[in-house]
């Protein structure tokens, strides 16, 4: 497994032969993965440095802009903190442009084993997502115990989840997609749920205006919603 990923600069050794990384380490970091679209590569450092500040280190920015792999590098560059990674992984190619840009894990909506395979070979952290049982237990037999769940809401959210635990309690997940303040608390409560991806700590009109003192002060209420689990 991937050598544990902390808020360094330092990358991370590859995996031994025939060992499957995985992101346990990135879903404990914090209890909250801000799921990030950058337009404008300029708003990355103060955007990375705001949540790292309000306490949520570990950044996912996605792959679905332009600016992504230059915001990326730059975060890794510039906030030694952050722990950032690259979200939206859905070729080979990505997996090389993300770890050659900085990323320090990778984050997938879904997965085949050429994607797998690919991701494995970069020597940092991944998450594959699932969204089925049978996605689930695939990715175990293959060595993969921590997933992105996606789409977390439409796929049957906590009670889905809650479903698994008992027959497959070695897989855990980091959910993502319809979740907000109101029902985080819900799912981080799970045995099987690291963290959640969101992105309600990041309102565009905030970054839009530069308004990183207000995504600071969310990232910090994002922060506090997994401290009652100790």
């Amino acid at each position: 497994m991937a050598a544990t990923p902390s808020p360094s600069p330092s990358p991370s050794p590859s995996p031994a032969p025939g060992s499957a990384a995985s992101a346990p380490s990135v879903l404990g970091l914090a209890p909250v993965m801000p799921v990030v679209v950058i337009d404008d590569a300029a708003d990355a450092v103060p955007l990375a440095r705001a949540l790292v500040a309000g306490g949520l280190p570990a950044i996912e920015v996605t792959l679905r802009t332009p600016a992504a792999p230059a915001a990326i590098r730059a975060i890794a560059d510039a906030v030694p903190d952050a722990v950032v990674g690259a979200g939206t992984v859905i070729t080979p190619a990505q997996v090389t442009e993300a770890v050659t840009a900085g990323a320090r894990f990778l984050v997938s909506p879904g997965w085949t084993d050429t994607l797998l395979d690919a991701m494995r070979a970069s020597g940092v952290p991944f998450l594959p997502g699932v969204s089925t049982t049978s996605e689930v237990v695939a990715l175990l037999e293959r060595g993969v115990r921590e997933m992105k769940f996606f789409p977390a809401q439409a796929a049957g959210g906590t009670a889905y989840l809650r479903s698994l635990a008992g027959p497959l309690p070695q897989a855990r997940f980091c959910p993502t997609g319809g979740i907000g303040a109101a029902n985080a608390p819900e799912y981080l409560a799970l045995p099987n749920v690291g963290c959640v991806g969101g992105t309600w700590m990041l309102p565009g009109d905030a970054v839009a205006s530069g308004d990183w003192s207000r995504i600071e002060a969310l990232a910090r209420e994002a922060a506090g919603l997994g401290r009652p689990r100790g």
